[in-house]
């Protein structure tokens, strides 16, 4: 259940309080991209304002492109981020493995630090969250005959953006969430390069294991290092992985008498 029970409170009841207040919600990520925003008779009781008020802040809102108005559903949040996902520096990324370990190198900078303030700043209901999504992930794993790479990735990297989320950064937030095409790229990476081996899957469900606990727990310095750990260690087979291919093809090209 989104935390806007909570967490919809107003000193002011000025249209422009009202965007404002909204605005730090939607940042927050009370209020998601896509979500559709309760009624308007919902909105104002929470807030405790006029209807005509909140009507006058939402057209604020609509006006600075930050929500937008469907027809016979309502307002809802507009993508905060643009996503060039057709521009020539996306096809780069997406085309050219290379850049698979850079794209680990930023996880590793981002979601490192996201885990530390996620366990010294994640409230029970973040905790929740993360349970939830760490649960789906293990219990997907446990029951399923053959593992789907692309449904495992997503679970994977809904279970990291829940501890991202609960860092309360909504920069850091919405700078992974802008990410979200490249690394899913990344975690199917290595889900489907590293999951069908019995050593490389335990070691991931072991890294995801401690890492969940040591947010839920909230201990900041075991959080960043078992993060940091995981990427690395990732990063580290995927390459031996990489380097055993190269050999097999420079040991095919001499059989065939191209050295």
């Amino acid at each position: 259940m989104p935390r806007y029970h909570e967490e919809l409170r107003i000193t002011s009841r000025t249209p422009d309080a009202i965007a404002a207040r909204l605005e730090e919600l939607i940042l927050d990520g009370v209020f998601r991209p896509g979500q559709l925003l309760p009624s308007e008779r919902r909105l104002s009781e929470r807030l405790q304002v006029s209807r005509a008020s909140l009507r006058e802040g939402l057209r604020t809102l609509r006006s600075k492109g930050v929500i937008e108005t469907r027809q016979g559903r309502g307002s809802v949040v507009a993508p905060l981020v643009a996503r060039p996902l057709d521009s020539p520096l996306m096809y780069l990324f997406r085309d050219h493995p290379r850049t698979l370990f850079d794209l680990l190198e930023v996880r590793a900078l981002l979601e490192g630090e996201s885990a530390s303030l996620a366990a010294s700043r994640g409230t029970a209901s973040d905790r929740v969250l993360i349970t939830r999504r760490y649960q789906e992930m293990v219990d997907y794993v446990e029951a399923a005959e053959t593992i789907d790479a692309e449904r495992l990735a997503r679970l994977d990297h809904g279970f990291h953006l829940a501890i991202c989320q609960a860092s309360h950064n909504p920069v850091l937030v919405h700078t992974l969430q802008s990410l979200t095409d490249l690394l899913l790229s990344s975690v199917f990476a290595s889900v489907k390069n590293l999951y069908h081996r019995p050593r490389s899957r335990e070691m991931i469900n072991r890294q995801h294991a401690r890492l969940y606990r040591a947010v839920v727990e909230g201990e900041p310095e075991l959080a960043r290092r078992a993060a940091l750990e995981h990427l690395s260690s990732i990063g580290e087979q995927l390459g031996e992985i990489e380097a055993e291919e190269q050999r097999l093809e420079r040991s095919a090209m001499r059989l065939e008498g191209w050295e």
